[in-house]
């Protein structure tokens, strides 16, 4: 089966306008609108907060709607009119509300891209068409990057409010570009029809919660988050300290595109090694990777460093967004329930999110750099014990039939 390439279009824009102005805001307002460190840490939690509130109903919408390509248009437009009107209005009242806004829709877009996916190539090549869009997410997060870089240094430090803006538009043109009545929706909310012969009705919600490797994967995961949501910002902080805002965003627009630039071939890897290996091994990379990054980063000052240092999150997040999709198709095949799961085990990354910016923040404005650094290095390294020690592999692999015993003489 060939790759749905619309679909690879619409990942390619949408890493850029899922994450909306992320970092970039923080150098915004801490360069531009001067303000304080934990106020900017209220401001980035104001959209993680917004995610959490809206992230179990969208998983659970997504999965009973059988229109998910207009809702998957309507957010990428929510989210490009939210992120121009900062820059329209000006103000914290402008901040908070666009940040909800964009929280808000980017609550759906992650299920409902999941699940388009699911829908139109199912189980038997999730594996091989999640690996390419991840690649291509990463690369539009990589050429985003480099635009964002150059419209700072040559025009103006906000012109990555108008690029956000423009790549949401270009995610509506390839999503239309896909044909909705080769969706089917009974294997975009988790493959009842595939997997189960009966009514092809999902199992109840709380049958979820049954699975211990659910809320083994549900802690880690928050922990990860806990630990990774900040480091971004909070090096984009660093840098900026030292430079003006044009500068500070070029350096953070290089940190992205080193991180880019590894996510790509980590997820044509893990596309390759997910079904071989096995899903554990490959998050067990990605969870060794966050602490070593946080520690790293509390040693160094250089803007050089800093920047190679981020590299590293193209590992553990590379492999993150790949296989933390894989994991949830895993658990929850043939229960009808894979967006809702989904929107509840992103309502926790949204929480470790919100907290990771608010703490790390207060963290920073009260201590330093360092302290705050070093905090998460700790969060990560829980994580990954519990990781270790708890989780199972979630992966079934086939066995193979054995051969027929070869005839008596």
């Amino acid at each position: 089966m060939q790759l749905n390439r619309p679909l690879l279009g619409v990942n390619f824009f949408a890493g850029d306008v899922v994450g909306g102005i992320g970092p970039y805001l923080a150098i915004y307002l801490l360069s531009l609108q001067h303000w304080s460190p934990g106020s900017i840490g209220f401001a980035l939690a104001a959209g993680s907060i917004a995610t959490v509130v809206m992230q179990s109903p969208a998983g659970a919408i997504v999965d009973s709607v059988t229109w998910k390509r207009t809702l998957l248009i309507g957010c990428a437009i929510a989210i490009a009119i939210s992120t121009l009107g900062i820059l329209a209005f000006n103000d914290a009242f402008a901040v908070y509300t666009a940040q909800i806004l964009i929280g808000s829709a980017s609550a759906f877009l992650g299920p409902l891209i999941a699940a388009v996916t699911l829908g139109l190539v199912g189980h038997a090549y999730f594996t091989r068409q999640t690996s390419a869009n991840q690649a291509w997410n990463h690369a539009g997060n990589m050429i985003a990057a480099v635009l964002a870089a150059i419209l700072a240094l040559t025009w103006s430090p906000l012109g990555v409010f108008w690029l956000v803006a423009a790549m949401a538009c270009g995610m509506i043109v390839c999503a239309l570009l896909i044909n909705r009545n080769e969706i089917d929706h009974e294997l975009a909310r988790g493959g009842v029809a595939e997997e189960k012969i009966g009514s092809g009705n999902p199992e109840g919600i709380l049958s979820l919660f049954e699975d211990r490797r659910l809320l083994v994967f549900a802690i880690c995961i928050f922990l990860f988050h806990s630990a990774n949501a900040s480091m971004l910002p909070l090096v984009s902080q660093k840098l900026s300290s030292n430079s003006d805002a044009q500068h500070g965003i070029a350096f953070t627009a290089a940190c992205v595109i080193a991180a880019q630039l590894v996510m790509i071939v980590m997820a044509i890897f893990c596309g390759k090694k997910a079904d071989v290996w096995g899903r554990k091994p490959l998050l067990l990379i990605a969870f060794l990777v966050l602490p070593v990054r946080g520690i790293l980063f509390s040693q160094f000052d250089n803007t050089y460093a800093l920047v190679a240092i981020q590299a590293l999150d193209g590992v553990a997040n590379g492999i993150f967004a790949m296989v933390f999709l894989l994991v949830l198709a895993d658990i929850t095949a043939g229960t009808g329930r894979f967006n809702f799961a989904q929107g509840v085990l992103a309502m926790l990354i949204g929480i470790g999110a919100s907290l990771s910016n608010i703490a790390a923040e207060y963290i920073v404005q009260f201590t330093s750099y360092t302290v705050g650094f070093l905090t998460l290095a700790a969060t990560a390294s829980v994580g990954l014990v519990i990781y270790v020690v708890f989780m199972e592999e979630t992966l079934v692999k086939e066995k193979q039939a054995e051969p027929d015993p070869a005839p008596a003489q």
